[in-house]
Order: structure tokens, then sequence, then C-alpha cells
């Protein structure tokens, strides 16, 4: 079992939140678990094909970060793990799910697959197969706000920003430093997330990098560099909410380290056999979904019977969402070449 890190602590008594804002946490949340749940089911049903990575364990770091800025407004660039960013973005279960299924009805129209949801409509810069591959994607993103807003003189870009999710092994990637460069020499309204789940695949992040705090890596830039319990999502909203505020008022990017866990393997064709049961064990008690449903309850923001209600309506909305990807057509082979160059629909 490699050495845990100690995890941020974060004083939840200081926190404020309305009901409306605790629901919409927890029913978000409870949509990507459920979601995913539903997807490992339908992997083993022979209803999805290649490789599907799912993002159990991890939600309160979605949930956290896109709740705290506009979804739909704002950017959002996913990785190959990016059914949960996307549903928290805004795009449909419906159609996640029929892109899963490869239908044309799909948010990528049946070509991305699990890997690669894309969204215009809700802002979502895509899934990316490689690893960092999304980060220069996002920083042009954000530089192209920038320059509509100062150089076009482009008011409905006033304040808009991007958020970049990327994992632990992203970090050591040559255009995670490059990117963080021109972001902060620009003060680019970006916001950098790294989930950093202890696992790149099946290497633990304290063998492969020389400086395991990738928050730290940040002030090299001068950019604000932040650790948070990922498991928590009152404390990745609140790190989120001071990020996007400094991205809107033009003061540059934030460099957030998420520390989470997935509580399944690298993807569903993994047998994941590299991790200490005392290691999963130990992330397993931190449930970021469990913590919040504690919280909500012992605040009197929300009762059981209210949250069984969420969990009973987000059930409905995934088996709507399976039924609808089952009864979508497949691609034409007449359109194979479409979507190749860009066009005009």
């Amino acid at each position: 079992m490699v050495q845990e890190r100690a995890l941020p602590t974060f004083n939840t008594n200081a926190v404020e939140i309305s009901k409306e804002v605790g629901l919409l946490l927890y029913e978000d949340m409870i949509l990507g678990r459920y979601f995913e749940d539903k997807c490992a089911e339908m992997y083993y049903r022979g209803k999805m094909f290649g490789f599907v990575h799912l993002y159990n364990g991890q939600e309160a770091v979605s949930t956290g970060v896109i709740q705290a800025m506009r979804p739909g407004s704002d950017y959002v660039c996913s990785t190959y793990r990016d059914h949960v960013h996307a549903l928290s973005a805004g795009v449909p279960a419906k159609e996640v799910m029929a892109e899963l299924f490869g239908k044309a009805t799909g948010c990528s129209k049946g070509r991305g697959g699990s890997m690669h949801m894309f969204s215009h409509e809700h802002k979502l810069l895509g899934g990316y197969a490689f690893v960092a591959e999304g980060i220069p994607v996002a920083t042009g993103a954000a530089f192209q706000t920038k320059y509509r807003r100062e150089a076009l003189k482009d008011e409905s870009f006033a304040d808009q920003l991007t958020a970049c999710f990327f994992g632990d092994g992203a970090a050591n990637n040559g255009q995670f430093f490059e990117c963080l460069n021109m972001a902060a020499l620009w003060k680019l309204p970006i916001i950098y997330v790294v989930e950093n789940n202890k696992w790149a695949i099946g290497m633990a992040h304290e063998r492969a990098t020389s400086h395991p705090e990738i928050y730290k890596k940040a002030h090299a830039f001068g950019m604000a560099g932040v650790e948070v319990d990922g498991m928590d999502v009152l404390a990745v909203r609140a790190a989120a909410t001071e990020a996007v505020e400094r991205a809107r008022a033009g003061e540059g990017p934030t460099l957030i380290e998420a520390l989470t866990y997935r509580f399944r393997g690298h993807s569903l064709a993994d047998p994941d056999e590299l991790r200490a049961k005392e290691e999963k064990d130990f992330w397993f008690s931190r449930d970021p979904i469990k913590k919040l449903a504690a919280y909500l309850t012992e605040n009197n923001l929300a009762s059981e019977s209210e949250l069984k209600e969420i969990e009973r309506k987000i059930t409905q909305v995934i088996d709507e969402a399976v039924k609808f990807a089952e009864d979508s057509p497949e691609p034409t082979p007449d359109e194979l070449y479409r979507f190749i160059f860009a066009e005009d629909k």
C-alpha cells in the first residue's frame, strides 16, 4: 500500500449553503453515480464496446467545480473519464447514454463513444483519449474568450471562463507545463483541475513524479495553487468559487489539485488487482455522496425522505436514458464521412 497523503482539512461549519443549493449538489452527484453504475451494467450486458472509464468516487470534483460555474455558458474540457463531466455540464443523460451505445442520437452523433463526449450547445469541449490532450484545447478556449473580450470588444464574453479537468498522470506531461506558463503569462480565465485519484492506470502517483504535490507546481508560474479534499463537495465548491471569482475578475488562472479516488478499476476491462484492499477501504469510507447526505440531514437542509425522492427521480431518468439509447437508430453508412471537416450544420 502506497503511503497515504494527509488530506487537507475543511471546516464545514463555516459553510453557508441554502437548501436549494444543497439538494442541487446532491442530485448532480447522484446522477453521476447512478449513471456510471448503469454504464457498468450495460457494458457487461454487451450494450457498449471499447474502453469505458467510470467516475465512481470522484463525483464531488465534477459537481463541486462545474456547479460553481455557469453550466452551459462556461466551457468544460474533460478527459477519457468524461461521462459525469458531461452530465454536470448539462448534457442530457439520454444523449450521453446514446453516445455510449454508439447511436446517432448521442451527443457526438454516435461517433465518439465513451471517451469523446462533446456538446457545442452545453459548451462541453470534449473528452480526450490521449493523456493531457485536452489541456491545450481548454487553454485555447480561455484565450479566445480573453481575445474576443479585450481585442474585439465583444461584451458577450465579458466574464466567461473555462474549467479543464485532467488526472495526476497528465501533470507529468509537457503540455501541462507549457499551458500553465501561457495561462499565467496572459492571465487567462481558466481553472485547471487535477483529479488526483492516486493512480495513472496502474502506476501509483508517488512513484511516477519527483514532487507529488501537484498544486505547488503552480507557484513556479506565479499562479494560485490550491490543494483540496476531493471527497468533500463543499470543500471543492469553496475552492472552485474562489477560482471562479479570480478568473472572472481578470486575475488569471488557478490550479486546483483535488485529492480523490476512483472506486472502480481504471476501466471496466481492468480487474483492479494492483490496489491494496486497505487502500480501497480507506477511500470507500470517505464516499462523497454519503458525506454530503450526512451534512444535509445533520444541518436540517434535507430530510431522509427528500434525499430518497431525489434518488427515485434519478433512477427514472437513468431508466429513460437507457430506453432512449436502445430505441435510437444507428448512424447510417451514407454519413460515414460527415463531420470529418467543418460543416455548416
